[in-house]
C-alpha cells in the first residue's frame, strides 16, 4: 500500500508502519498523547493506517488486541503528560521558545482546557497539537487526580480504538483501497479544521481589539 507523502517520509504512516511495526505505533502514540516533544505526530492518520493494516493482512495481530494496545499507549502517554505537568507547574508558561517548543501550544491548550474543563480531555484526543498539551495543563492546574483518570481512560479508549476501528471497518472498501491518500488527506483536514477555526476565531477577536489600542495610545499621545 502506497500511501501520499504528507511531510517528510518519516512521518509517513505507511513509512512508520512498515519499518518500525505495532511497536512504532503504539510509542508514537505514548509520544504524542503527552510529551512535549510529539505534538508534531501523525496520531490521526497512524491510526487510521493501522486499522487498515490489520484488516489487510500486512499487521499480523488481532484487530481487539491491537486496539487495546494503543489505548493503552494513549491512556500511558496522557499519564505522563499529567505528572509532567504537576512537576513543572507554572513554570511552563515561562518556558522559552525553542524548535521543538512554542510557548502558543501551551496558551492554546491552556485556553482550550479552561473553556470545556475535565472534558477536555475527551475533546482534545480528536485536536491536533492540543491533545499533546492538554494532559499536561490539567496536571500544572492540579486537576483532581480521580477525574483526570476517568476522562483520560474515557477519551483514549474513544480516540484510540475509535480512530484504529474505523480503519478497519473501510479497510473492506474497495474504493478506500483505490483511494487511500484521498482518505488521508481528508482526515488529516478534518483533524486540522478545528485548530483552524480556533486560530480564525482568536485573530477575529484581535482584530478589534488593536484598532482600539492604537486610537487609545493616540489620545494619550494628544493629552501630552
Amino acid at each position: 500500500m502506497n500511501t501520499l507523502a504528507l511531510g517528510p517520509q518519516w512521518l509517513n504512516s505507511d513509512y512508520l508502519i512498515t519499518n518500525f511495526g505495532l511497536i512504532g505505533v503504539l510509542l508514537i502514540v505514548f509520544a504524542e498523547s503527552g510529551l512535549l516533544i510529539g505534538f508534531f505526530l501523525p496520531g490521526d492518520s497512524l491510526l487510521f493506517t493501522t486499522g487498515l493494516m490489520v484488516t489487510t493482512g500486512k499487521i499480523d495481530k488481532p484487530l481487539w488486541l491491537v486496539c487495546t494496545l494503543v489505548v493503552l499507549a494513549a491512556v500511558l502517554g496522557d499519564q505522563a503528560g499529567y505528572l509532567f505537568g504537576r512537576k513543572v507547574g507554572p513554570a511552563l508558561f515561562s518556558r522559552p521558545d525553542s524548535r521543538l517548543f512554542k510557548q502558543e501550544n501551551v496558551e492554546k491548550a491552556h485556553d482550550f482546557f479552561q473553556k470545556h474543563g475535565p472534558k477536555s480531555l475527551i475533546l482534545a484526543r480528536f485536536v491536533p497539537i492540543v491533545r499533546t498539551f492538554t494532559p499536561i495543563i490539567a496536571g500544572v492546574s492540579r486537576m483532581q487526580y480521580r477525574s483526570f483518570i476517568i476522562f483520560n481512560i474515557i477519551g483514549g479508549t474513544l480516540w484510540g480504538a475509535g480512530v484504529t476501528l474505523l480503519g478497519a471497518a473501510l479497510g473492506n472498501v474497495e474504493f478506500v483501497h483505490k483511494n487511500i491518500e484521498l482518505i488521508l488527506v481528508v482526515i488529516v483536514l478534518c483533524s486540522v479544521v478545528p485548530v483552524a477555526i480556533e486560530f480564525l476565531r482568536a485573530r477575529k477577536k484581535a482584530a478589534p481589539a488593536a484598532p482600539a489600542s492604537r486610537a487609545q495610545a493616540r489620545g494619550r499621545h494628544a493629552k501630552r
